[in-house]
């Protein structure tokens, strides 16, 4: 048998199977992230394309968490899928000591739409590793200790970036890394700092990241790290000011600002990286995500030119066997020119103010459970509340089984009607392809508009 027949076996053997085949091997060896394995029953998924997937049974989603808000270029597109097969043909693997075409201009291609004073790209597998990476070249760079970063917040699942991450998966795996202080950010409607405008927040929550510093010793903290916009944890997005003002504590103290872009970048927000919405410019970007929609696992960390200058003549202590792995690079080569060709980005920005924003607030004064919505681009949060007056959320902080019985039966209406949301806590989030049309998500919101007035019966 050729090899072209073993393929053929191959895929013909899994074009065969049926849903229940595929779910019952995977109930009997597939061991699923962040799951009770015996309380999950995952659904099989047949195929996918542009900004819908299909299970077995022929029934269609409209994908509004673009997975896990990283299918950003949408599903099977066609520029991205030809490079992976084109690049598997040619050079499926090298490692990252060789220098490799795909690799180089990916790298370059990603540092032309940084913001300037950003030109070298460490490649890593996704963007729990690009964190660890970030975190361990600014204390290198700095002889710092300390990284601050924010409650709310989610940097991954790895050894380092779970200590970073400010919200309960953080809980099971501490004590974590040594060094790692939490702050409070920015969140105007359920603020820590009493404040009743942006701008109070902003000021005051700047007030209270310059006290952290102050108390934690200005010359043992190496980095703040923040989600640009907050992703997971509610879709926060910054008031007006306030990354400048973190930048600005940053220069003042000599520490390095991380911003962790892994679901903010590539187009989410309507821009190549959120930070370009405010004109601010970091000293790393970690990413992932975006850069290639997850066709094939790609992350890393830009680096400032003189964070970069610090390992000239001196070897940085870190590495990964598929580092710029050339089939995840020569996809994100792909995606970032379909991007520009097709200018993705300003399709995201215009559905985030013509489409969705306009939308969400129309469908939130009809609804007593919306509390609040907000977002840019193509990254929105709908937050739901018991009561509007007193703000009470929908479902407790944390909350699991009969106490998360309101947003369970909100997301069910959803997938009856064939969305499929992204819901954590007491928020759902408009989160769909770059790519997706004004229809689609139209078509999305109307969904999710019927939906909520299942999270109504809810409310008080």
């Amino acid at each position: 048998m050729t090899e072209l027949d073993q393929r053929t076996v191959v895929a013909d053997h899994l074009d065969a199977m049926t849903g229940e085949e595929v779910r019952a091997l995977d109930k009997a060896h597939v061991f699923h992230s962040w799951s009770a394995q015996g309380l999950i029953d995952p659904l099989p998924i047949a195929r996918a394309q542009g900004s819908y997937f299909w299970d077995y049974d022929g029934k269609r989603y409209l994908d509004f968490s673009s997975q896990l808000v990283n299918v950003n270029i949408g599903y099977g597109h066609p520029k991205v899928v030809a490079a992976i097969q084109e690049q598997a043909a040619r050079l499926a693997t090298i490692q990252p000591a060789f220098a490799n075409d795909a690799r180089s201009e990916a790298a370059r291609l990603i540092t032309e739409v940084a913001p300037e004073g950003l030109s070298a790209v460490f490649f890593t597998n996704g963007g729990a590793e690009a964190n660890e990476n970030a975190i361990r070249m600014a204390r290198l760079h700095t002889g710092r200790h300390k990284v601050l970063a924010t409650y709310r917040s989610y940097h991954g699942a790895t050894a380092g970036s779970i200590t970073l991450t400010g919200d309960p998966r953080r809980w099971p795996s501490e004590p974590g890394l040594s060094g790692i202080v939490h702050f409070w950010g920015p969140y105007t409607y359920r603020s820590a700092f009493h404040s009743e405008t942006e701008e109070q927040e902003r000021d005051r929550a700047l007030q209270h990241l310059r006290d952290t510093i102050m108390v934690e010793g200005a010359h043992t903290v190496a980095a703040i790290i923040l989600e640009t916009v907050v992703g997971t944890n509610g879709i926060l997005v910054p008031p007006d000011g306030y990354l400048q003002g973190v930048r600005d504590l940053c220069d003042e103290h000599g520490i390095v600002l991380i911003a962790d872009e892994v679901m903010a970048g590539f187009g989410r927000c309507g821009e190549w990286f959120a930070v370009d919405h405010w004109g601010v410019t970091p000293d790393l970007i970690t990413f992932a995500k975006g850069v290639n929609s997850g066709y094939v696992p790609l992350g890393g960390v830009i680096i400032s030119d003189e964070i970069r200058a610090t390992f000239d003549q001196r070897a940085y202590p870190g590495g990964l066997t598929y580092s710029g792995h050339p089939l995840a690079c020569a996809s994100a080569v792909a995606s970032i020119n379909a991007f520009r060709d097709e200018a993705i980005i300003d399709n995201a920005r215009m559905l985030g103010t013509d489409v969705i924003g306009p939308r969400l607030r129309d469908i939130a004064e009809r609804h007593p459970s919306v509390g609040e919505v907000r977002g840019l681009g193509v990254f929105w949060a709908v937050e739901l509340v018991r009561n509007r007056g007193t703000r009470e959320p929908l479902v407790p902080y944390n909350a699991a089984g009969e106490a998360a019985r309101p947003m369970a039966a909100f997301a069910a209406a959803c997938k009856e009607r064939g969305l499929w949301p992204f819901t954590h806590f007491n928020r759902t989030h408009v989160v769909p392809p770059c790519t997706s049309t004004p229809a689609e998500v139209e078509e999305g919101l109307l969904v999710l508009d019927e939906a909520l007035a299942v999270a109504d019966e809810f409310t008080t």
